[in-house]
């Protein structure tokens, strides 16, 4: 093995861990009641956050391509999972909240997928500023369109319509145009959460670490040369698009289906920029930094709330100063010495283990 997959093999292990450990310690807060109660409520969008910024992350770090319009898919996302849990709930009488959950975010990463194959077959033949543009009004298109869509549920079949309520006597509404997605049974769970959190490590570091990454890393450094060896630029940003639509679409599913309403207004312009907030924070390219960054930025409002006159401010401030001291040279090259003596002495492990064989 060499140096570079170890590397990448033990920062992989490490991200990992860190989640399995923190899932853990919560599980053990949350059985000893002694995680607030307003903490408690973070836990599910914390997830949904998580994956959102690692799927972005996908496509930004990884592919190089700059996209608006990722709160688009979350709500595409959430609204197919609303409405599918609702309709198994109503018209199939399905009363196993587990399969609920689970045939709703499945169905909510296809329907999102779906949304980002449309998107990205004339969209990613463009390229810098361009792409931004139209992956941002995709994301507006999406939050009007469901200002005007109303889905209801009548002996067994949904029934849909746009910009006004022709709907038969006795539908059970699922969706009621700007008041968003009504009477939903939350049913979304911390492990749920925990779960997809998982699988989107899974996908993303494989996807990463495969032929197909290394293909898609290559378009990102240099297109021209990729495209010169043979490589199918559109089609492997494609792959890496579409991945990461149907992950935010999952994690829009987890995040409506933790409430009893979804408003077209949770999924404005300004989600998508506090999600690639959360990626350039963590670092472009860093799958344990999206992670981080994305529970600490989604926690740390929460942790300001009793600065309510300030906590804007005081939140703005706090960003500010991570993001400098996260890309100051002097500050990265003092962690590098202070965490010298670890790696010393693990490069001494492995070498000994080495030399023992």
């Amino acid at each position: 093995m060499t140096k570079a997959k170890r590397k990448r093999l033990i920062l992989n292990l490490v991200t990992f861990a860190l989640v399995i450990a923190a899932y853990i310690i919560l599980q053990s807060m949350i059985a000893g009641k002694s995680i607030s109660r307003s903490l408690r409520g973070q836990l599910v969008p914390i997830c949904a956050w998580i994956v959102m910024a690692v799927s972005l992350n996908l496509v930004i770090g990884f592919s190089g391509e700059l996209s608006l319009g990722h709160a688009g898919f979350m709500s595409v996302g959430a609204y197919t999972g609303a409405v599918v849990s609702g309709w198994l709930l109503h018209a199939q009488n399905m009363q196993d909240t587990t399969l609920r959950l689970v045939l709703a975010l499945a169905a909510g990463g296809v329907m999102a997928g779906v949304a980002g194959v449309l998107i990205g077959i004339p969209v990613l033949r463009l390229r810098g500023d361009y792409l931004a543009i139209v992956t941002l009004a995709f994301g507006e298109i999406i939050r009007s369109l469901v200002n005007v869509l109303y889905i209801g549920t009548a002996e067994g079949r949904l029934h849909l319509s746009f910009l006004n309520k022709e709907m038969p006597e006795g539908v059970q509404m699922l969706v009621d145009g700007a008041k968003g997605a009504v009477k939903i049974k939350p049913i979304a769970t911390f492990t749920a959460g925990f779960v997809l959190i998982l699988i989107t490590l899974v996908v993303v570091l494989n996807l990463v670490n495969s032929r197909a990454g290394r293909a898609i890393q290559a378009t990102r450094d240099n297109r021209i040369a990729a495209e010169s060896m043979g490589v199918p630029v559109t089609k492997y940003k494609m792959m890496a698009f579409v991945t990461a639509a149907v992950l935010a679409g999952m994690a829009g599913a987890l995040y409506g289906l933790n409430s009893s309403t979804v408003v077209p207004t949770q999924f404005t312009f300004n989600q998508s920029i506090n999600v690639l907030v959360f990626v350039v924070l963590g670092g472009l390219g860093n799958v344990l930094g999206s992670v981080i960054s994305a529970t600490f930025l989604t926690v740390l409002p929460e942790m300001l709330r009793e600065f309510s006159d300030y906590r804007m401010l005081v939140y703005a401030v706090v960003l500010i100063l991570v993001m400098i001291f996260t890309n100051n040279p002097t500050i990265r090259a003092f962690a590098d010495r202070l965490f010298a003596p670890l790696k010393q002495l693990f490069r001494g492990k492995k070498q000994a283990g080495g030399d023992a064989k």
